[in-house]
């Protein structure tokens, strides 16, 4: 058993590599759905002797947590995929009309329910990877209505399995019916459409895109603290393409999380060792767009940054599901090692949502989220790739995922 038991926050520098393990271990799951012991079978059995007994081989983690993603959308943009293999770059696409704004026509057209039943569906191929929170955003309507019917169909979503937290991204890219006034739309976002979203109820933190070509940085504060001043928890793309200075910016404003960063500055770094804000890096992202540079993760947590790691599931630029995935390219590609790999995708990743005291870690008063995998080495979780390791899934302590036959790919 994988418990990342330790501090409710999130974990920096060294404290990354430090993983809680145990064999033959137990836990006892309360009626509440939260964790009311772990330890010995022994001892947990004594702490819960009535309880009914499951018993599974294999490595138990906490649930993964997936702390970026857009996983609302329509069609998936294979045009935008053919175009780079042919050499395209992101701008170009974009300027011939897809990236983005394709996914904006698109989900314009649709109608919630449509929405609803394609989402549910990608959230339990999610679930059955392990995923048992995800953070959602909207940003592919850009107008009110069409934000708002992202943000219901995401609340829609907070009734099932895994557990969703929605985001506010309004200001993701500046819609074609603005793109020679961006001030106009940043004004309709922060006088209209923030005010609605925070009516109506439906997300917990507002996002920017802070890129050049984007949303400036002094666009991106205006957004953003104005969604402070709305009581929205804050979250910002940042210094993926370019060092445009958006991480300083995250930490600056007190922000959860700064998400991207492969461009990031040396004061960015500094400015993330030194603050609160996490560093959400998503290295699928960059495989996917066949970029030769990553974040430099190794450096932000050798600096005493606390890094997570996400999927960025998206249409467009990263169409993949797996934590574990992600979380092997965080060592293949970002040098991280398997503890710091499981420790973001786990303890740090819940931190990046704000939630490092609820969930993250197996321990008791914490969320009853768990994940079996077919392993007898808790590094095999981001070793083996291509290959779906996870058997059973428990959210707020129900079974959600069924078993499987057993996989046992070391031997």
């Amino acid at each position: 058993m994988v418990t990342c038991r330790g501090p409710a926050r999130a974990r920096r520098g060294a404290e990354m590599a430090a993983l809680d393990v145990l064999e033959g271990a137990a836990v006892l799951m309360g009626d509440d759905g939260r964790i009311a012991a772990v330890g010995t079978y022994r001892d947990v059995q004594a702490a819960g002797p009535s309880a009914e007994v499951v018993e599974v081989q294999g490595t138990l983690c906490p649930g993964f947590v997936d702390c970026h993603t857009h996983a609302i959308f329509g069609a998936p943009r294979l045009a935008d995929h053919e175009r780079r293999a042919r050499g395209e770059t992101y701008q170009a696409i974009a300027a011939a009309g897809g990236g983005i704004l394709s996914s904006v026509r698109d989900l314009r057209e649709r109608d919630g329910q449509d929405l609803l039943n394609s989402a549910r569906r990608r959230l339990r191929t999610m679930l059955a990877h392990g995923t048992t929170t995800v953070e959602v955003k909207s940003g592919y309507g850009l107008a009110l209505q069409p934000e708002l019917k992202q943000l219901e169909v995401a609340r829609a979503l907070t009734q099932g399995a895994p557990d969703v937290i929605p985001t506010f991204l309004g200001a993701h890219e500046v819609p074609t019916e603005f793109r020679a006034q961006p001030e106009a739309y940043v004004d309709l976002v922060v006088r209209e459409m923030l005010p609605a979203v925070q009516q109506q109820g439906v997300a917990r933190f507002c996002d920017v895109f802070c890129e050049p070509g984007v949303f400036t940085v002094p666009q991106a504060r205006r957004v953003l603290e104005r969604a402070r001043a709305l009581g929205f928890g804050l979250k910002l793309h940042a210094d993926e393409l370019e060092p445009s200075g958006g991480a300083e910016l995250a930490v600056s404003l007190g922000a959860v999380s700064a998400d991207h960063l492969a461009a990031v500055s040396e004061a960015g770094i500094a400015a993330l060792a030194a603050g609160s804000t996490v560093a959400v890096l998503l290295p699928g992202t960059m495989v996917f767009l066949g970029r030769a540079t990553q974040a430099p993760a190794r450096r932000l947590i050798d600096a005493g940054a606390a890094v997570a790691l996400a999927t960025d599931f998206n249409p467009g630029s990263s169409p993949g599901v797996s934590l574990p995935l992600i979380a092997m390219l965080g060592v293949s590609q970002l040098r991280m090692l398997p503890a710091e790999a499981m420790t973001a995708i786990t303890v740090n990743a819940a931190a990046a949502l704000g939630e490092a005291t609820t969930r993250g870690q197996i321990a008791p008063g914490f969320r009853a989220d768990l994940v079996l995998v077919a392993a007898r080495d808790w590094r095999e979780v981001p070793y083996w790739y291509g290959a779906n390791l996870v058997r059973r899934v428990w959210v707020g302590g129900a079974a959600c995922h069924s078993p499987e036959a057993p996989l046992d790919l070391a031997n």
